[in-house]
């Protein structure tokens, strides 16, 4: 593979690259959160700030359960015509620049071993209540009632005594931490990221110790097998060459390489002349998972909503000109099927 450096300041629109979504992981000064800058984004648009749940996940200690299933603040800002402006959330692996002896704020997350009972939770709960009765309309869909616990948790058991949910308080250092989730971008993405960027830089937002940019593509673009082939074997052959490329951040918890059968699934001769529905049967057995350089799980799933695949090796980044080089520099390389 040849590739330089994605160095090289660019003007204009990123003709390119088309549709996008970007995602990009900051931290709010001591004191700040980012519901003070959703709000800054909403006034600056004539707009309103709508308090959400954000669904993620969060590494397990106990033992068979590799995952739990998590609800947190977010906050969604729309303009003054009711266009999404941008989605402002929490991310877990921000930790290292956060004080571990913050007391606890009115904050919380609702945490459960199964998504599927989360999403009915989070379905009925309301994320403007207190963290006491959050828990309460869907502790009456089941029939049962919620037990306040040590630490200030609550806890939600079905009629067998199966825990449904856990209601959890968390530090204020949390609402520090801001991940910018942005709409699908068109064009003049460069103009779009600094409407977001300029206020944090303002605000006094940085950038973390384990930040990352992702970007995310449409999954359709990739539904033919010679594209999907050539997207999977750039990244898995030439991983250090693209983190070098771009200046990937190693203290990024969330990355890794893509599985060896995918690998090996792609490499094989005749792969490129595969229909689609053949390579869509064999991703069905393949494991892949979110949490790598490359994520590919919703293009297996057709994920309503986010049917996309999603670049996650961008170092984290506060200025929009550094990461529209880099996305630029990444798109470049997906596209050009000569360079690998």
């Amino acid at each position: 593979m040849t590739a330089t450096p994605a160095t090289s300041r660019r003007t204009g629109t990123v003709t390119p690259v088309g549709r996008i979504g970007v995602e990009i992981e900051l931290l709010a000064p001591p004191g700040g959160s980012r519901r003070a800058l959703a709000d800054a984004l909403a006034q600056a648009t004539g707009g309103s700030t709508t308090v959400v749940f954000h669904h993620d996940t969060e590494p397990s200690l106990v033992a068979g359960r590799p995952v739990f299933h998590h609800l947190s603040h977010g906050y969604e800002v729309r303009d003054h015509s009711g266009a999404p402006v941008a989605r402002l959330v929490d991310d877990v692996t921000i930790r290292r620049d956060l004080d571990p002896t913050a007391p606890t704020g009115d904050g919380y997350r609702i945490i459960s071993d199964d998504a599927r009972l989360l999403r009915v939770v989070g379905r009925h709960a309301d994320p403007t209540a207190p963290v006491a009765e959050v828990l309460g309309p869907a502790a009456a869909l089941f029939g049962t009632v919620v037990e306040r616990r040590d630490g200030g948790r609550f806890r939600l058991d079905d009629p067998a005594g199966a825990t449904v949910a856990m209601a959890v308080p968390q530090s204020i250092e949390r609402e520090r931490v801001c991940e910018i989730v942005t709409p699908v971008l068109i064009d003049d993405h460069r103009a779009a990221l600094a409407r977001l960027l300029e206020p944090a830089r303002d605000a006094g937002f940085t950038v973390p110790h384990e930040a990352a940019v992702h970007i995310h593509l449409d999954a359709d673009r990739f539904r033919d097998a010679a594209a999907f082939g050539r997207l999977v074997r750039r990244f898995a052959d030439h991983r250090s060459e693209l983190w070098q490329l771009v200046g990937t951040n190693t203290h990024c918890r969330r990355l890794g390489p893509l599985p060896e059968t995918l690998v090996e699934l792609v490499h094989e001769p005749g792969f490129d002349r595969l229909p689609w529905t053949q390579v869509e049967a064999a991703l069905a057995e393949v494991p892949l998972t979110k949490y790598c350089d490359l994520n590919l799980v919703n293009l297996r799933d057709r994920t309503i909503g986010k049917d996309t695949v999603e670049i996650r090796i961008l170092p984290g980044a506060i200025d929009e000109d550094r990461i529209v080089d880099h996305i630029e520099a990444i798109i470049d390389l997906v596209d050009d099927g000569d360079r690998c």
